[in-house]
């Protein structure tokens, strides 16, 4: 009897840049599958961040992960963040399997991704209203759906940088 296994992709395949995956993409979308993006800082990666990324994944095909760059974190989050600077922070997000690709974004939203990557659906956080979404209204245009997914509770970066602070 033959086991099908899952071919795993490496960190260096699955870390790649915008123009690396606009060339992956037509490919996929050829071969028929869904593309799931979601995105995010992913400064103190955490459980609540691996199980959000697993139930991303269980909506499609293939899931593209933006990753906010440090600057991008520092004008949203404040000057004393990111504490993980962002290629550290993109290999971990893409050495994640549920992750098949992860790419860094300069801007203060993913919307300029989202437009060239054209996913099926984009997910984020429960915490988020539909309608406030960034990119949702335009992933809608062209018959994409949006979803947001229950975020583990009491689990969060600020958090954890809390704790370890009162620890310190």
């Amino acid at each position: 009897m033959r086991t099908h296994r899952r071919v795993q992709r490496s960190v260096r395949e699955k870390a790649i840049t915008l123009k690396r995956l606009a060339d992956i993409i037509p490919k996929l979308k050829k071969q028929g599958k869904d593309i799931v993006f979601t995105n995010g800082c992913f400064d103190l990666l955490h459980y609540g961040h691996a199980k959000y990324l697993e139930i991303a994944k269980s909506k499609g095909d293939i899931l593209i992960v933006g990753v906010n760059s440090d600057s991008s974190v520092t004008k949203i989050k404040g000057d004393k963040r990111p504490i993980v600077g962002e290629r550290d922070r993109l290999n971990l997000i893409a050495s994640l399997e549920s992750v098949d690709f992860a790419v860094i974004f300069n801007q203060a939203t993913p919307l300029k991704l989202i437009k060239e990557i054209r996913p099926d659906i984009i997910i984020k956080g429960a915490d988020w209203a539909e309608d406030e979404i960034v990119g949702g209204s335009f992933v809608k245009s062209y018959g994409g759906r949006v979803l947001t997914i229950k975020l583990v509770k009491g689990l969060s970066t600020t958090n954890l940088i809390k704790k370890i602070v009162k620890a310190g």
